[in-house]
C-alpha cells in the first residue's frame, strides 16, 4: 500500500528520523502482540536503522499501524506522533541570504516529502481518529502547522526569507538572471503555509510602489513619450511574467495595479501634453495604439485620452479653417486631415464609438468657427487629371465634411456663385463631377436644395442647343461672319445676380451681342476670348495704340473690369498686347498697342478672363442675404405651425421650430420672429397667460 506515492530508496531515510514514532508507542502494547508481529517489527526498525534492505514491505508497515488503532490507542499514537515531528523541525544555519534561502528551501522540501511519508504510513489513523475529531488537523496540516510555528513564523527566519526573495526579485528587476524555481518553491511554501500576504505580499507592494514612483519621476524627464510608452509597457510584461513564473496569482491584481498607476495614472495628463500632438501630427500609429491600450487600463484614462484628443482636433482644425493664408488648400487639407482622423479612430483607438463622436463632435465644431469659408468647397480645374472613380472618391469625402456645415443655406449661397462662375468660364473639372456632386447633395438635404443648382444646368444646356442653331443660322447668310460667338441664356431666379452694365459694342459685332459671350478673333492665330476681351481687341483695328482711358471711354466697360480684361491681354501667359510701362498690374497712365510679334506653339488659344476675387463686401453681402431669407423661413413655418395647432405654448411652438428649422438659429432670433407675427396680427397672445400663444385666422 502506498507504493504510488512512496520510493523504496527514500524510506529509509524518512524511517530513520521517524521511528521513534513507533517504538514510543510500541512498549505498551507489546503484550497485546503476537511473537510474530512483535518481530517483524524489530527486524524492519532494525534494517532501517542499519540502512540495510528492508524486509518488510510498506503494506507491512501501513497495517502495523492500522493494527495499532484497532487497539483504541490512536490519541496516544496522535501525540506520539506530533511530539516526534515537533522535536525535529528545526533551522539553525547562519549563511547569506542565497545560501539562506536554498537552505531554507531545502529544509522545505524535506519536510514536505517528510510529512507525505508519515502520512502514507499512518493514512488509517488520519482517516479514522483524526477524521472523526473535527478539531484535530490532519496530519499533513500538522506537519505544515509545525513548521509553520517552529521556523516561518520565528521573526528572524521570516524576516531573512522575505529579505531575501525581495532582494532577488529587485536584482531581476534590474536586468540579472536570477533562480525563479527557488523563487517560485519558497513562495509557494509561503502561500501553503497561510502567510504569503501578510509576510511578503505587502512587503513586496511597498517596495513595487515606491521603485516605479521613482521611476516613473526620472523616466518622465529623461526619455520622450514613445519611448517611454514602450517601457510601462515592457514592465508590465515583465511583471505579468514574474506573476505567471512564481508569484501567487492572488497578487496580480494589486501589482499591476501598482504598476500602471505610478507609470502611467500619475503621468496621465503629462503624456498627452508632452506627446499626443506629436504622435498625431507624425501618424505614429504603433505609439497612438498602444497609448490607448495602457491608457485603457488606467481609471480615467480614456475619458482623459479622449479630451485631449478632441481639443488637438479643434485645434488642428481650426488652424486650418482660421488661417486665409490656407485658404486655397483648405477643403484639401481638412479632407486629408478627416482620413488620417478617422484612421487613428479605427486602427488605434479600437473603434471606440466615444472617441468618433468626439471627433463628429470636434469637425463641427472648428468647421463652423469660420462663418463662411469652410462652405467653398468647389471642383476646380486643378482636378480634371483625376479619374472618374478618383472624383467620385473625392465627392464622397467632400459630403462627409459638408454634414458639418451647420448652415447649409450659407453653403448653398456660396455654391451656387462658385458654380456658376466655373460653368460660365469652363472652370469645372468635370461636368459629370458637377452633376453627381448636385445628386449627393440632393440625397442628403432634399430637392428643394438643389432646384436652382439643378436649373442652372438646364440653362447652360438649353445655351448650348441655341447656340447649335444660332451657328447653323448664321452659315446659311449670304455673308456669314468670320466670328464665332458663344452666348449663354441665363434664367434670372436660377443664378446669382449680377450688375447690369453698358458697353459701347461695335457694327460688326452689335447685331450678335445680346449677352455675356466668348468669341473667336479669327486671324493667323485663333483666339478664344470673352465679350470684354472682344471689344478691347476690336479696337486695334482702328489704330495702333491707345490708353487706358481711351479704352474705357470706346468700350464703355467698367473701370474695375477693364482693368482686370487688360491684364488678361497684356500681363498673362498669352500677351496679345504690348504694356507700357512693363508690369503685372494695369494702372492709370498706361499705354497699350497691338503685341504684332505674338508667337504661341498653338494655333487656337483660349485666354482666360482674370476673374475678380470675392471680397469682404460680397461676402458680408451673400450672408446678409442668407439671414434676410431665414427670416423669411421662420416667419413661414411659425405661421405653419400655429395654423395647425391653433393654440401653443411658447416652449411647444420653439421646441417644433427647431424640429422643422434646417439652419442654426438662437432662441433670442425665435423670440424676435413671433415679436414680428404678433405685431403683424399673424397670431396674438393669450390674455391670462403670457407664455400662450393663438393662431389670427
Amino acid at each position: 500500500y502506498g507504493s504510488t506515492l512512496l520510493l523504496k530508496n527514500n524510506i529509509s531515510i524518512i524511517l530513520d528520523r521517524y521511528y521513534n514514532c513507533v517504538l514510543v508507542s510500541w512498549p505498551k502494547l507489546a503484550e497485546n502482540y503476537t511473537e510474530d508481529t512483535w518481530l517483524k517489527l524489530r527486524d524492519a526498525v532494525g534494517a532501517i536503522q542499519n540502512s540495510t534492505s528492508i524486509k518488510y514491505n510498506l503494506e507491512e508497515l501501513y497495517q502495523a499501524v492500522e493494527n495499532l488503532c484497532s487497539y483504541k490507542v490512536s490519541p496516544t499514537l496522535y501525540k506520539q506522533l506530533r511530539q516526534v515531528c515537533e522535536d525535529h523541525v528545526q533551522l539553525t544555519e547562519s549563511l547569506d541570504n542565497l545560501s539562506f534561502l536554498k537552505r531554507m528551501n531545502r529544509c522545505w522540501q524535506d519536510h514536505c516529502r517528510q510529512t507525505i511519508m508519515i502520512r502514507s504510513i499512518f493514512l488509517f489513523l488520519d482517516r479514522t481518529y483524526v477524521l472523526q475529531n473535527s478539531l484535530l488537523p490532519s496530519i499533513w496540516d500538522t506537519g505544515l502547522e509545525l513548521f509553520r510555528t517552529h521556523i516561518v513564523s520565528d521573526s528572524g527566519v521570516q524576516k531573512r526569507t522575505v529579505d531575501g526573495i525581495l532582494e532577488q526579485i529587485e536584482l531581476e528587476r534590474n536586468g540579472e538572471t536570477i533562480d525563479r524555481s527557488l523563487l517560485r518553491s519558497l513562495l509557494g511554501m509561503l502561500s501553503d503555509l497561510q502567510v504569503y500576504r501578510d509576510s511578503f505580499e505587502e512587503r513586496f507592494l511597498i517596495e513595487t510602489n515606491r521603485l516605479y514612483a521613482a521611476e516613473g519621476q526620472r523616466l518622465m524627464q529623461e526619455r520622450d513619450v514613445p519611448e517611454y510608452l514602450h517601457h510601462v509597457a515592457r514592465r508590465l510584461e515583465e511583471e505579468n511574467d514574474r506573476i505567471m513564473s512564481y508569484l501567487d496569482q492572488s497578487t496580480q491584481k494589486p501589482l499591476i495595479n501598482c504598476v500602471e498607476k505610478q507609470l502611467l495614472g500619475e503621468h496621465m495628463t503629462a503624456i498627452l501634453q508632452k506627446g499626443l500632438g506629436t504622435l498625431l501630427d507624425e501618424n505614429r500609429v504603433t505609439e497612438l495604439t498602444l497609448l490607448y491600450l495602457l491608457f485603457s487600463k488606467v481609471k480615467g484614462g480614456l475619458p482623459t485620452l479622449l479630451q485631449f484628443w478632441r481639443d488637438y482636433i479643434k485645434s488642428f482644425g481650426g488652424e486650418i479653417v482660421c488661417t486665409p493664408e490656407k485658404d486655397k488648400d483648405m477643403v484639401q487639407d481638412l479632407l486629408d486631415f478627416k482620413d488620417k482622423m478617422d484612421n487613428v479612430a479605427q486602427s488605434c483607438f479600437a473603434r471606440n464609438e466615444g472617441f468618433i463622436n468626439a471627433m463628429k463632435e470636434a469637425f463641427e465644431t472648428f468647421i463652423n468657427k469660420r462663418p463662411n469659408k469652410p462652405h467653398v468647397i468647389t471642383l476646380r480645374a486643378g482636378n480634371k487629371e483625376a479619374t472618374e472613380e478618383e472624383l467620385e472618391r473625392i465627392l464622397d469625402k467632400i459630403m462627409i465634411i459638408f454634414r458639418f456645415i451647420h448652415g447649409k443655406d450659407v453653403f448653398e449661397a456660396f455654391y451656387k456663385k462658385d458654380l456658376a462662375k466655373r460653368l460660365l468660364v469652363g472652370k469645372s473639372a468635370s461636368v459629370d463631377a458637377e452633376k453627381s456632386m448636385l445628386s449627393k447633395l440632393k440625397h442628403e438635404c432634399g430637392a428643394a436644395f438643389t432646384s436652382k443648382l439643378e436649373g442652372m444646368f438646364k440653362d447652360m444646356e438649353l445655351s448650348k442647343d441655341i447656340m447649335i442653331q444660332f451657328k447653323q443660322y448664321i452659315q446659311n447668310q449670304s455673308e456669314p461672319s468670320n466670328i464665332e460667338l458663344t452666348v449663354n441664356i441665363l434664367t434670372m431666379g436660377y443664378w446669382p445676380s449680377y450688375t447690369p452694365m453698358e458697353v459701347h459694342l461695335p457694327p460688326e459685332v452689335s447685331i450678335f451681342m445680346f449677352g455675356c459671350c466668348s468669341s473667336d478673333y479669327l486671324g493667323k492665330k485663333e483666339l478664344q476670348v470673352s465679350l470684354f476681351q472682344t471689344l478691347v481687341l476690336l479696337m486695334f483695328n482702328e489704330g495702333e495704340e491707345f490708353s487706358m482711358e481711351e479704352i474705357r471711354t470706346a468700350t464703355g466697360i467698367e473701370e474695375g473690369e477693364l482693368r482686370r480684361t487688360l491684364q488678361s491681354l497684356a500681363c498673362g501667359k498669352a500677351r496679345v498686347l504690348n504694356k507700357n510701362p512693363r508690369g503685372k498690374d494695369v494702372e492709370d497712365g498706361d499705354r497699350f498697342n497691338f503685341n504684332n510679334d505674338f508667337k504661341h506653339k498653338l494655333f487656337r488659344i483660349k485666354i482666360n478672363q482674370i476673374q475678380m476675387k470675392e471680397t469682404v463686401e460680397e461676402q458680408v453681402s451673400t450672408t446678409e442675404r442668407v439671414f434676410q431669407d431665414r427670416q423669411y423661413q421662420i416667419d413661414a413655418a411659425v405661421v405653419r405651425i400655429m395654423k395647425m395647432r391653433k393654440t401653443l405654448s411658447h416652449n411647444l411652438l420653439v421646441s417644433e421650430l427647431y424640429n422643422q428649422l434646417k439652419f442654426p438659429v438662437k432662441p433670442g432670433d425665435l423670440k424676435k420672429r413671433i415679436e414680428s407675427l404678433i405685431d403683424r396680427d399673424y397670431m396674438e397672445r393669450d390674455k391670462e397667460t403670457p407664455n400662450q400663444y393663438h393662431y389670427v385666422a
